[in-house]
């Protein structure tokens, strides 16, 4: 009795030990061809069978000194966006893209901030009508698994299984198609790293666009 016992333990923490070292992390440098590091790359992994995020709250694409903040910006499935304007002038928000066309007419910073649902993954470019020089990205998504790289070029990805999988790169001046690259990845028990150097398009000039 005591040894099928000790045998059930030992089981359970064999399976427990598994579940432990499923847990994978992983962080990506992004480098541009000259060896610089990449700011506001989107770094994401789709992995089947895992739930989709729930919808973030608080998220914001600010309006201020003629510019939006953050310029890229990620939202899961479902997430509400508020655009608040700080501006001393009226700003007029759109996006022509197929992920998710909206139009917030002109509102200025005495009014209430404007909100759009973001309920379809992919990328939104957002302008403002009146202001061509602002622009910004939403890049939407449906896995739990996505980070923006900082300034240093790094994302860094926490809870995946452990195992093969891709990892997917995105950035609006990435030269690919789509802004796009993918990388195989193998995660393991200890923290995986991958550096990926990318091809750039020079971010186009704005600073005379009003």
């Amino acid at each position: 009795m005591f040894g099928r016992f000790v045998a059930a333990m030992g089981l359970i923490a064999g399976l427990a030990a598994a579940g432990v070292c499923q847990a994978a992390d992983l962080t990506v440098l992004v480098r541009d061809r000259a060896g610089r590091p990449v700011l506001d790359a989107v770094v994401l992994i789709d992995a089947p069978g895992v739930a989709a995020p729930r919808p973030q709250a608080g998220l914001t694409v600010v309006q201020q000194d003629m510019k939006f903040a953050p310029f890229v910006l990620i939202a899961p499935v479902g997430s509400d966006v508020s655009f608040p304007n700080r501006d001393t002038v009226r700003h007029h928000v759109y996006s022509f893209s197929p992920t998710k066309p909206f139009e917030l007419k002109l509102y200025g910073s005495e009014q209430a901030a404007r909100s759009v649902k973001f309920d379809k993954a992919g990328v939104v470019a957002v302008g403002c009508n009146i202001h061509d020089s602002m622009v910004a990205f939403i890049r939407v998504v449906s896995t739990p698994f996505a980070a923006k790289t900082d300034a240093q070029g790094r994302a860094r990805l926490t809870g995946m299984n452990a195992g093969g999988a891709t990892v997917k790169i995105w950035h609006p001046y990435l030269k690919a198609p789509r802004n796009e690259i993918a990388r195989p990845v193998t995660l393991g028990a200890n923290e995986a790293s991958l550096t990926v150097d990318v091809e750039m398009r020079a971010a186009p000039d704005r600073s005379g666009a009003y």
